[in-house]
């Protein structure tokens, strides 16, 4: 990764899933220290400030751990900075791109995460049929076993909805998305179902964006941003073979600002849950 001055992150693409030893030996670690010092999980979650579900997928290598948690959990266990030296070998999860893997990491974490899309449903939303009807075309071709392991991992991910009840997540998705019909009319049907279900869960707003919309503050492509638990923010744009992580309060002002006019633009929250209910009833 190279960093310019500017506070953006290049994140190169390609590359294949690496293993997740490194992922499962940190838990193990992790799990040890929290024993040998009486704590259970609930407990160290509590002196951290996170989840107890996020201290359990971390132990179990299921999911990578962020700078603060590693620097918590090495505080609450001694402050002996072994969990911090270790915590720099980790390999990244297995199904998430490479270039994907910080935002990955921020993302289970935050607290406020936007996320606004013109090209396909985002990774959070999606359905296993939705999601593997995208794998089959992606090229180069995946085989089985990556296709497996890259739904896997957009899986975990999306427990993320439900298991941080706290965190304010808000999507608008262009019309266009389900006009599409990706998979087919039966794969947007499940969609379909699939995010008016979502959309009842308090900490989770869609809004749809018009097909036919005069005025468009989003037309330079996806935007998402999130909130750290400690008040930063960062935002992330991703193209064909890699994505930018920003971090310039700058640059991630100029964005929110463009997110707060689609806001605006799109429609509102009742009336797109209703294009979603016709949309539905049209298929």
């Amino acid at each position: 990764m190279v960093a310019d001055s500017g506070g953006v992150v290049g994140i190169g693409g390609g590359g294949e899933p690496e293993s997740s030893d490194s992922l499962r030996t940190f838990g193990a670690m992790v799990q040890a220290l929290r024993e040998h010092a009486g704590l259970s999980r609930e407990e160290l979650a509590e002196a951290i400030g996170y989840s107890k579900h996020m201290v359990a997928s971390v132990e179990l290598g299921r999911r990578m751990p962020d700078a603060a948690f590693v620097e918590g959990v090495d505080r609450a266990l001694g402050n002996t900075g072994a969990l911090i030296r270790a915590a720099q070998h980790l390999g990244r999860q297995p199904g998430l791109a490479a270039w994907f893997r910080k935002w990955a990491g921020l993302e289970a974490t935050a607290i406020t995460l936007y996320t606004y899309e013109c090209r396909m449903v985002p990774g959070l939303l999606q359905t296993e049929a939705y999601a593997r009807a995208l794998f089959s075309d992606r090229l180069p071709l995946l085989d089985d076993a990556q296709i497996e392991e890259h739904w896997a991992a957009r899986a975990e991910r999306q427990r993320l909805l439900r298991e941080r009840p706290n965190t304010a997540f808000s999507f608008i998705l262009e019309e266009q998305l389900f006009l599409r019909h990706t998979g087919g009319a039966g794969v947007t049907r499940e969609l379909l179902d699939h995010l008016l279900e979502i959309v009842q869960l308090r900490n989770v707003e869609i809004q749809i964006m018009p097909l036919v919309q005069e005025s468009h503050a989003g037309l330079a492509g996806p935007i998402q941003l999130l909130e750290t638990p400690e008040n930063r923010w960062f935002a992330y744009c991703e193209g064909q073979r890699g994505g930018l992580l920003v971090s310039d309060a700058k640059e991630i002002s100029v964005l929110q600002s463009r997110y707060a006019r689609m806001r605006s633009q799109a429609f509102t929250i009742p009336d797109s849950v209703s294009l979603l209910q016709r949309m539905r009833g049209d298929l």
